[in-house]
């Protein structure tokens, strides 16, 4: 029977766990952000949020953790990418253990993985431990489930087989298939997986802290302990980042399909 008020109740009991889902999300956000602009005593003011942006200590390190965070979406993007494209291609048997290994870095927590690097990579031959390389390289093992997992699931939204056997019967070779038909195809899920490693290296603390690199998560922590309104101010931003990262990938991933579906005749 329909509800003669034409409110179905779904709807409602829908609306309401929605409605508590946000204040829950987002009444701890807004004490944080009214926290911040009490820097000034006698009333609100950004003086908080221009602290933060006038030390020389905030650039440098946000810079910082740009400049790794590029590092780690092209290496991780170089080494996730291929393997993917294997595993579909030739190895599909293997994807359930390739699942298995994305699960790791939830499991193994940071402070053993940055030990294990410490320890490896500060004898020879191979001493990484002063090089940024093995930041990165510890940057590409955390952002790994977010990297494989968004490929593997813009591959598996394309018929993969289907457009590469079509290329190689037109004579492309498989560097020509790779990067003008297998690439373009998934975009969205390229820009995914970059903003999401983006957020993964902008925030992470341990493996900065433990390699003795200025980045932005050691910044904020270190903030944190000597100052009071600055830290809900980084937090904030930081909130803001990742949030921005977000909406980038929703208006790329937006304007892509409008392009291809414009493109279609």
């Amino acid at each position: 029977m329909s509800d003669p008020s034409g409110i179905h109740p779904r709807r409602v009991w829908s609306s309401l766990w929605l409605s508590v889902g946000a204040l829950y999300f987002l009444l701890p956000l807004a004490a944080t952000f009214l926290f911040s602009l009490h820097g000034r005593k006698g009333g609100l003011s950004f003086v908080a949020y221009a602290h933060v942006f006038a030390d020389p200590q905030f650039s440098r390190t946000f810079l910082f953790s740009l400049e790794m965070a590029a590092a780690t979406i092209a290496a991780g993007l170089v080494l996730m990418v291929p393997t993917a494209l294997w595993v579909h291609l030739r190895l599909p048997r293997v994807r359930p253990l390739i699942e298995i290994f994305t699960l790791l870095p939830f499991v193994i927590p940071p402070i053993v993985l940055v030990f294990g690097l410490i320890r490896v990579y500060s004898r020879p031959p191979l001493i990484l431990v002063s090089s940024p390389v093995l930041l990165v390289a510890g940057y590409v093992v955390l952002s790994f489930p977010y990297i494989y997992r968004t490929v593997d699931t813009g591959l598996r939204a394309v018929d993969l087989r289907v457009l590469t056997e079509a290329a190689q019967s037109l004579g492309a070779r498989w560097l020509t298939t790779l990067f003008r038909v297998v690439l373009p195809s998934i975009k969205v899920a390229l820009l995914s997986a970059a903003f999401l490693t983006f957020s993964v290296v902008v925030g992470e603390l341990t493996l900065a802290v433990m390699l003795a690199w200025p980045a932005f998560g050691p910044y904020m922590a270190l903030v944190g302990r000597d100052l009071a309104y600055e830290p809900a101010a980084l937090a904030i931003i930081s909130f803001l980042l990742t949030w921005g990262s977000l909406l980038l990938i929703q208006s790329f991933s937006r304007g892509l399909k409008g392009t291809t579906a414009g493109g279609v005749h």
